[in-house]
């Protein structure tokens, strides 16, 4: 069908598609003005935003849902992708080697809340080890965005938040597949196929990355920025999709496409793919809420509050290891503990799995949406307030050492 006859057919929906989209856009531009103008992040209210102009929202624009989860995929391919490119494999390797006792730790604190709590709900095996994985990760994006706000990016702990995210990400490697076949009924030799599968690419990638694999760099030129651009955003969107396909994380497998490529390649991509990851990834945190009708999260809302506040304070704890390892200084432990504190992308991606399979608990998706907006919003206002707390903190305990410290 030519272009003229696709308009044709379908004069309302084009048109229509593009100004609900435009309408959303400029929305978030205000609301990111907003933001930048009082120095917050802007990840709350783009969640609130998606949660008021949403199916059941005070005023639903009924923007085109399939259109905006695309879209929203997107900004966190993008998201994982740049995260990907700022690390090497030998500071990915020798930032886990100093942040593998706070990964126990964390694993410990925040899978348990969750599990425990699927089974008081009478949930089974699949409803607490899914529960257990959407209280455990913390949102990378989010933890990305409000480092970028907040302009934290130098901060001594930000290295060592980092490293404590890629443990979680490389966690999710073998726990996707797990909870997959769980959530699909497949058999134990089916799982344990993806799982080794899953964990056999992770190895690669970062075997490629630690030996200075060079053949990803000279596929790209860094002196042809548009060519750079459209190739590697391209690779990371192809590799993602056949990561999904084979049941792997599409977010994974884009932060392990950012790891292949170093030195000036990943300069320029970074610099390149800068505006594209803030504009998707706008979308993507909108989609968030979007994705909640209102009326679903009063029957939840004691349960996800219960573990949200038992979240964030477990999420402070790991934080406070992390940058304690890291030598950062009292404040800086607080930074580290407020940006650990939100769950974002794969809390809402387990859930997603869950809730395709005939095992489901009812609730368990507007339970983990719920938990997710709480302290997706809660993270970034913690951020936000955490150094006039910690300095407060320390004048009380030592008067006149606080504007010393950093």
């Amino acid at each position: 069908m030519s272009p003229a006859a696709l308009l044709a057919t379908d004069a309302d929906g084009i048109p229509g598609l593009l100004v609900e989209f435009g309408i959303l856009l400029v929305g978030l531009g205000i609301l990111a003005r907003l933001a930048a103008r009082f120095r917050f992040s802007a990840v709350p209210l783009f969640l609130l935003a998606g949660l008021a102009f949403g199916d059941g929202g005070l005023v639903p624009l009924g923007v085109d849902e399939e259109f905006v989860q695309v879209t929203a995929e997107i900004g966190a391919v993008l998201l994982l992708l740049l995260l990907g490119l700022e690390y090497s494999g030998e500071e990915l390797i020798s930032t886990v080697k100093q942040q593998w006792w706070a990964g126990i730790v964390d694993i410990g604190l925040n899978v348990l809340p969750g599990a425990i709590c699927g089974l008081l709900l009478g949930w089974g095996m699949l409803g607490a080890v899914a529960l257990g994985g959407i209280t455990y990760i913390s949102s990378s994006g989010i933890v990305a965005q409000v480092v970028r706000d907040l302009k934290w990016r130098r901060k001594a702990e930000v290295p060592g938040v980092v490293g404590l995210l890629i443990v979680e990400d490389i966690v999710m490697a073998p726990y996707l597949p797990i909870v997959t076949a769980m959530a699909t009924g497949a058999g134990v030799v089916a799982g344990l196929i993806s799982v080794g599968v899953a964990l056999g690419v992770v190895a690669i990638v970062l075997l490629l990355s630690l030996h200075r694999f060079k053949f990803a760099n000279s596929l790209l030129n860094a002196n042809q920025p548009v060519a750079l651009l459209l190739t590697l955003f391209g690779a990371a969107i192809l590799v993602a999709g056949f990561a999904e396909l084979f049941g792997f994380s599409a977010a994974v497998a884009a932060f392990l496409v950012g790891l292949l490529f170093t030195d000036e390649v990943a300069e320029v991509a970074r610099q390149r793919l800068a505006p594209l990851r803030d504009l998707f990834a706008a979308v993507f945190f909108v989609f968030f809420g979007l994705n909640t009708n209102p009326a679903d999260i009063p029957p939840v809302l004691p349960v996800a509050l219960a573990l949200a506040v038992v979240g964030i304070g477990t999420k402070l704890v790991t934080g406070w290891i992390v940058a304690k390892r890291a030598e950062s200084s009292p404040r800086g432990r607080w930074r580290a503990g407020s940006l650990l504190a939100a769950r974002g992308e794969f809390s809402v991606l387990i859930a997603g799995i869950v809730a395709t399979s005939p095992f489901a608990p009812d609730k368990l998706v507007p339970l983990a949406t719920t938990y997710v907006l709480i302290t997706a919003i809660a993270g970034p206002i913690l951020a936000k307030v955490a150094e006039p707390w910690s300095n407060f903190l320390e004048r009380r305990r030592s008067p006149g050492l606080a504007a010393a410290s950093d």
